[in-house]
């Protein structure tokens, strides 16, 4: 690849470039070498695929990369996260961004990694540090990071700090350029004006434009409804991707669009695809991204469609990426680095979690054997099935919406996972004490009740790995929504089995499963 070849590569889909001369000169001996930061706070999300297809753009134009770890920036950001959790998030960022790296093609081997505590701690950064502080002005601080450091009227001195300390990363890595994002510009010229003064050479600086949240604002780990997270589930990516916000014909604020833009098309050899049926225009290819934004902006692909085709493309980018972290070690990892927060004023309950937790512990799931079976005498698509659930009250009446779906004869004296604990309900004249679950294809041509372990007996409680230790709700408050919120993420994965986001659904025998349906919603 010839050098401007390679300049033309690293440039792609970037806002801006300062010193791209530097840049020029470089590419005429060697190879240019760039490092990229993350403080390791909130949760990466599905922007840093942004950040991760740059960085693979680097790779092919055959830059040196260094991917930093910034722990030190993440203390001075958020003090309230203690040394020892920020240890643990920096090696769930390790993980994670490693997996997103593998899940677009892109070599290890080919990277370095680096955490800022293995050389920012070090006497000579101490002392440049110290060196810095002496030239810097309060207003120039401030200044330098006011777009990425929470401002307020007074300051802490960890804030002012962290704009330096970014520049002195460049010198300590020995790199040609730094990348990120436009909101940090003011770092970077910051590094530019006062690096040479500290005697070192000043660097140039690439950088990506802001990609739209999924609410029309700036994409943000701490605003859970505008990002899509790299382990949320496919039910999670619906429903969030239904709720962006995807104007008809607007091309600017729209995150939908960006995403495709930044990520999907940088990532793809094939034309992306807009399925569709034919009386709404039919299938849609689309080999560049500009010949979408057009038709987007000419409203000749509906929001809809839009949405549809990268909740496709997206997951087949996260499926990889929730496969690696279904690893126990992973798992423990997560819920070890990001603990869930109580809400302030919920009460503990013996439930497992407080009023406003979303946990799956609070469903009453048990394994139910249906004794006897028969047609509802006025809906045609209902059973009403006797059931024993192992209580001393005695069998529970329970109406399921499967027949023309299930043959009867095959309900009939089977053992089954029964929610137990939802507000019972009168159907057609018959009231349900219960809710059979069964996996569900979303076009209703495959469904299957879930199948317990060899030896269960009914009343055996079924949970989730994870939350064994919690007790159910005695009734689900209706007015909470707690099923409703805690469904979409209740699935069958392509090895069978039963799932709550990543956690398994078992009974003291093991796992919970289906036997023919896969990669389908639990109902």
């Amino acid at each position: 690849m010839e050098p401007a070849e390679k300049l033309s590569l690293m440039k792609r889909n970037l806002q801006e470039v300062l010193g791209e001369d530097k840049l020029v000169e470089i590419l005429k001996t060697r190879d240019v070498k760039i490092y990229w930061g993350t403080a390791t706070t909130g949760k990466p999300h599905v922007a840093y695929f942004v950040a991760m297809s740059k960085i693979a753009d680097f790779l092919r134009a055959g830059c040196e990369v260094t991917i930093l770890f910034a722990d030190v920036h993440a203390y001075l950001d958020n003090m309230k996260a203690p040394w020892e959790l920020l240890e643990l998030r920096v090696k769930y960022y390790e993980a994670v961004i490693k997996a997103m790296l593998t899940s677009i093609g892109v070599e290890l081997d080919k990277l370095k990694f680096i955490k800022g505590t293995e050389f920012q701690l070090s006497k000579e950064y101490t002392l440049d540090v110290y060196r810095l502080s002496s030239m810097v002005s309060e207003h120039d601080a401030r200044k330098a990071g006011a777009e990425v450091v929470k401002q307020v009227d007074h300051p802490l001195l960890s804030g002012l700090l962290y704009p330096g300390l970014q520049a002195l990363d460049e010198e300590y890595l020995k790199c040609d350029a730094q990348f990120g994002g436009v909101d940090q510009r003011k770092i970077f010229t910051y590094a530019e004006k006062y690096l040479p003064q500290l005697g070192y050479s000043k660097r140039a600086h690439l950088m990506n434009p802001m990609v739209p949240g999924l609410t029309g604002t700036k994409m943000s780990s701490s605003e859970e409804d505008s990002k899509i997270d790299l382990l949320d589930s496919a039910a999670q990516v619906k429903k969030k991707l239904k709720k962006a916000f995807c104007e008809p014909g607007n091309v600017k604020d729209n995150g939908v669009l960006s995403f495709c833009k930044h990520v999907l098309f940088p990532l793809r050899d094939s034309p992306f695809e807009i399925k569709r049926p034919t009386e709404h225009g039919g299938d849609a290819q689309y080999k560049t991204y500009e010949e979408l934004e057009e038709a987007f902006g000419k409203e000749e692909v509906h929001p809809g469609d839009l949405k549809s085709s990268v909740e496709v493309y997206l997951n087949a980018l996260l499926e990889p990426i929730r496969k690696e972290f279904e690893k126990p070690e992973l798992k423990k990892l997560t819920s070890q680095a990001y603990p869930v927060e109580k809400k302030k004023g919920a009460t503990s309950q013996a439930a497992g979690g407080g009023d406003d937790e979303l946990v799956p512990s609070r469903l009453d799931l048990r394994v139910g054997k249906i004794t006897s079976i028969k047609k509802h005498p006025e809906a045609d698509s209902l059973f009403v099935e006797t059931v024993d659930l192992g209580e001393d009250s005695g069998p529970r009446t329970v109406i399921s919406g499967l027949n023309g779906l299930v043959p009867m004869e095959q309900l009939d004296q089977s053992l089954g996972v029964f929610l137990c604990n939802l507000k019972p309900v009168k159907m057609r004249g018959i009231e349900s004490q219960a809710m059979l679950m069964c996996a569900s294809l979303e076009d209703h041509s495959q469904v299957e009740p879930l199948s317990v372990p060899e030896g269960s007996a009914p009343g055996d409680r079924v949970f989730f790995e994870g939350h064994e230790q919690g007790q159910p709700d005695e009734k689900l408050n209706p007015k909470k929504k707690i099923w409703e919120k805690l469904q979409p993420d209740l699935r069958v994965n392509d090895q069978h089995e039963a799932l709550w986001q990543s956690n398994l659904m078992m009974s003291k025998l093991g796992k919970v499963i289906t036997k023919s349906v896969k990669n389908s919603p639990i109902k």
